[in-house]
């Protein structure tokens, strides 16, 4: 693995961004909106005097580790999609790039846009809400990079069914995220589910990030469990997803369909 392949793509890519306004805008517009719809229905909710109920701290927090999610998961399937739109994936591969580079650069191009999307939502929320983020103090930098590797295996997932289906698939780069939605406990506690689903919450990474942010929250003490059990989670789904995207990468290479991919 070569740095200055890495660097290529990552400077490529961040070009891309910093000369289309589209693009910019997929970074900036849906975050923003989705903070400003919770945070007022926040707002409201507080209103009602709920006891023991702190809707700003809850929601909000919610709505930006949920935003760091669907950046991190974007960054890699959108990155992957890009090439194919373009008709440069076959260019890409016939050069001395390996496919880990490639993942590697649009690992660090999801890394970009989470640190754009993070402070633009700390300090709207901020501004708007009062919710300072960073009182979750340092329980911040491990729950959010929990979030960014499961986000990237997802990407990963989402390109091997995208090579192995063809660009017909391309839906999940948008909505399969939305399927693990439910099962993540992002706006309740993982009790709030029927018993039969809660088994299946705690299969997922981000369940134990969200709990962990709630917990922090409303004791201000950090659950090692609810840290290491995302931990140990992103790691089988790491090895997972990414054997699983270089099985359907050869498949495509071996079957002659990665030219038929960009048709």
């Amino acid at each position: 693995m070569k740095w200055h392949r890495i660097n290529a793509l990552l400077i490529r890519h961040l070009y891309l961004y910093k000369r289309s306004f589209p693009r910019i805008m997929d970074i900036i517009y849906w975050p923003v909106m989705e903070l400003l719809v919770w945070g007022f229905l926040s707002l409201y909710i507080d209103k009602l005097g709920i006891g023991g109920f702190n809707a700003v701290t809850v929601l909000l927090g919610a709505v930006i580790f949920w935003d760091f999610l669907n950046q991190s998961q974007k960054s890699v399937s959108i990155s992957f999609l890009e090439e194919i739109w373009e008709k440069n994936l076959l260019n890409i591969f016939v050069t001395p790039l390996r496919i880990s580079e490639f993942f590697v650069s649009t690992l660090l191009v999801g890394l970009v846009r989470l640190i754009l999307v993070g402070i633009i939502l700390a300090t709207l929320s901020f501004l708007m809400y009062r919710f300072n983020l960073f009182e979750l103090g340092f329980a911040l930098i491990p729950f959010v990079l929990n979030l960014f590797l499961f986000g990237w295996a997802l990407g990963l997932f989402a390109n091997a069914i995208i090579l192995r289906f063809g660009t017909s698939a391309q839906i999940l780069a948008w909505g399969f995220l939305i399927l693990v939605q439910p099962f993540s406990a992002v706006f309740y506690p993982v009790s709030a589910l029927p018993s039969f689903l809660q088994g299946i919450a705690y299969l997922i990474p981000s369940t134990y990030v969200f709990e962990g942010m709630r917990e922090v929250f409303a004791t201000g003490t950090i659950s090692s469990a609810h840290l290491w059990g995302a931990a140990l989670a992103n790691l089988i789904y790491l090895i997972l997803m990414t054997t699983f995207f270089f099985r359907m990468f050869a498949y495509v290479k071996r079957e002659g369909k990665l030219l038929k991919l960009e048709g």
